[in-house]
């Protein structure tokens, strides 16, 4: 069981809003080659992750776990913060 649990999705965004409590919206973005044109393709999909601590800001690049329901719309967790965003925490983009 413990190797199943430890593979769990994980990815990587920038997080564009933190001003719920305990909770911050993710934007993840993926490339892939389209398989006709081949051309790189950007997509991207907004995820709610669960911030316990409150430690990640608007701009920051961290890095989200799959994890059973939180809440209504959360189903990931924040493991780490990748960078920090170089902009002050208290202004508004």
């Amino acid at each position: 069981m413990t190797d199943q649990r430890n593979r769990r999705r994980t990815a990587t965004g920038v997080v564009t809003s933190d001003a719920m409590d305990k909770s911050v919206s993710v934007r993840v973005e993926r490339i892939f080659k389209h398989p006709r044109y081949k051309k790189y393709i950007r997509r991207h999909s907004t995820y709610h992750a669960h911030d316990e601590k409150n430690d990640s800001h608007v701009g920051d690049t961290v890095e989200i776990m799959e994890c059973r329901p939180v809440s209504k719309l959360k189903r990931w967790r924040l493991l780490r913060v990748v960078s920090r965003s170089d902009m002050p925490s208290g202004s508004v983009s």
